[in-house]
């Protein structure tokens, strides 16, 4: 089968990465891809955003199936531009993405099904959001209502950091803070039936002992030691399942990756947000240990047949992954700095490998920095501490100028 692939990011590259090594896959495109992705990949020049030019692409390619990574596109309608051409899509409609595209959307949505999540208001003026920020009380949740690639959220003491972020934001969503840990759990669905991965933590902020600004995730692990057993089991009843009955019953399914990000609080698990995609850097991880093959899973998803897909085979052992990110990441991250010793990263036996994200290829074949968090480096392990090790020695031969990681990615586990 031949199989495109949208985007250009580490989840991207992780994807593309399991995809090479399916043998139902003979052959594999890329738009736009990167650095390292074209590795494994045929890489294409597109703008993911333009559905009219994915589809064209998918059709010139002869393309038998398409997977739409970021959340932009699948917002955006991609899907749909590539469904209208005939060509089984990985992604949720336009409509359906609005899941991820609007938060107040999802809490719409999980009200109607009866999915457990923190109380919230939405507000469109400052005096709102005031009002909101004052009921509920510090720490403070203020989430952009739109897309704002994992950085629209701000948890904060600060009341006036608080209220600067809501009066940045054009509709705003104020919601209590939930205590406890966080977890990613994914689930691939066709609109109806609905099969949990298993679960992941990722680290937002910025630094160790989780400080700094909120990032798209500076690193991950799975499985989750200290997790209840019964958690997954419990997801699935409580928010997965619920939610894609309600999408299917307003008439507009869910066909794709549903993301529920998770707190794992006092009073039980409540969903923190939905994202309509793949997460990043949780996939990396995820997919590390998946033995199923990744293309048949979704294109049963794709085509309505996820029901006769036989039970997921999983990896023994761990997956730890490391995000190297550019100087000055997330306020101004700098780009277009060499990058070296990826060769040297990379254990022999596949148990450390780097995936690249904001990468570029200059003409004499140096790759360069081209994005914030440029590298997320992988390794599997018999349990997290070698996963972890493994993955920390594979991030000490990269060297890039100014680059940061965090250094307590799965500590203590």
């Amino acid at each position: 089968m031949k199989v495109l692939v949208i985007g250009g990011g580490a989840r991207e590259h992780a994807l593309c990465r399991a995809l090479s090594l399916d043998p139902e896959v003979t052959g594999l495109h890329c738009a736009p891809g990167n650095a390292g992705i074209a590795a494994v990949a045929l890489t294409h020049p597109v703008d993911p955003l333009d559905g009219t030019a994915v589809a064209e692409l998918a059709v010139a390619l002869g393309a038998e199936f398409v997977i739409v990574g970021p959340e932009a596109p699948l917002v955006a309608g991609v899907s749909d531009a590539v469904r209208a051409r005939g060509i089984p899509v990985f992604g949720p409609s336009g409509e359906a993405a609005r899941l991820e595209g609007s938060k107040a959307f999802a809490k719409d949505v999980m009200a109607a099904a009866g999915v457990p999540t923190a109380r919230s208001y939405l507000c469109t003026t400052a005096a709102e959001a005031a009002e909101a920020l004052d009921a509920f009380g510090p720490p403070y949740v203020v989430k952009d209502d739109g897309l704002a690639a994992g950085k629209g959220v701000v948890v904060t003491a600060d009341l006036q950091a608080a209220l600067d972020h809501a009066a940045s934001c054009e509709q705003v969503v104020i919601e209590e803070f939930l205590d406890g840990p966080e977890v990613s759990l994914f689930a691939v669905t066709d609109g109806s039936t609905v099969v949990p991965l298993q679960p992941a933590q990722d680290f937002k902020r910025a630094y160790d002992g989780d400080e700094g600004p909120n990032t798209g995730g500076m690193g991950a692990y799975s499985p989750l030691p200290w997790a209840d057993p019964k958690l997954v089991d419990e997801v699935m009843e409580t928010v997965l399942q619920p939610t894609v009955d309600e999408l299917r019953r307003r008439g507009t399914p869910f066909s794709g990756l549903l993301y529920a990000g998770l707190a794992i609080t006092s009073r039980g698990v409540r969903v923190i947000e939905f994202n309509a995609r793949f997460g990043d850097p949780e996939t990396q991880v995820v997919l590390a240990r998946l033995k199923t093959p990744l293309n048949g899973l979704l294109y049963a998803a794709a085509t309505g047949r996820l029901a006769d897909f036989p039970d997921l085979r999983w990896r023994d052992g761990s997956a730890v992954t490391v995000v190297i990110a550019a100087e000055g990441y997330p306020e101004s991250p700098r780009s277009g700095d060499p990058i070296t010793g990826l060769a040297e990263a990379e254990a022999e036996d596949g148990t450390a490998y780097v995936l690249h994200a904001g990468t570029a290829a200059a003409e004499d074949g140096t790759v360069l920095s081209a994005g914030g968090r440029v590298l997320s480096v992988t390794a599997t392990g018999r349990d997290i501490p070698q996963a972890r090790e493994r993955a920390y020695a594979a991030a000490s031969r990269i060297e890039l100028k100014g680059s940061h990681h965090r250094g307590d990615i799965a500590a203590g586990l």
